[in-house]
């Protein structure tokens, strides 16, 4: 399996698909697109099957480092999600102690934040 790495800027309405280590350039309409046709581009120009090529691509618009700041953003919210996850767990495991000791369902969604109801589903789950 051969990387390769794509350069995508904007140029009008079309995307524009720049793979350096082949001197080559293609296009596509939507970013969603892009990749497809840097490895439909990359099959052809090296004789190749499409999914013996991978591309790892840099997303350039108008001097805005799109690529970098949308990485850090997915970072970001795996960062948040694995939080969430042990905050729920930390949350469940606080309304079974409480619970365990009489304390009522309304005062542990007062203790924890959130609403009875939802105070209730982590009692009971």
């Amino acid at each position: 399996m051969t990387h390769y790495k794509v350069e995508v800027t904007r140029d009008g309405k079309w995307w524009m698909v720049s793979i350096p280590a082949l001197d080559g350039l293609t296009q596509a309409r939507r970013i969603s697109e892009a990749e497809q046709m840097a490895r439909d581009y990359i099959a052809v120009t090296t004789d190749t099957r499409i999914e013996d090529n991978t591309v790892t691509m840099h997303l350039d618009v108008e001097g805005v480092p799109a690529s970098e700041r949308a990485d850090r953003i997915r970072i970001d919210r795996a960062e948040a999600a694995r939080l969430e996850a042990r905050a729920l767990a930390e949350a469940k495991a606080l309304a079974h102690d409480l619970a365990e000791q009489g304390v009522p369902v309304r005062d542990i969604g007062a203790i924890l934040g959130v609403t009875f109801q939802r105070a209730s589903q982590l009692v009971n789950s």
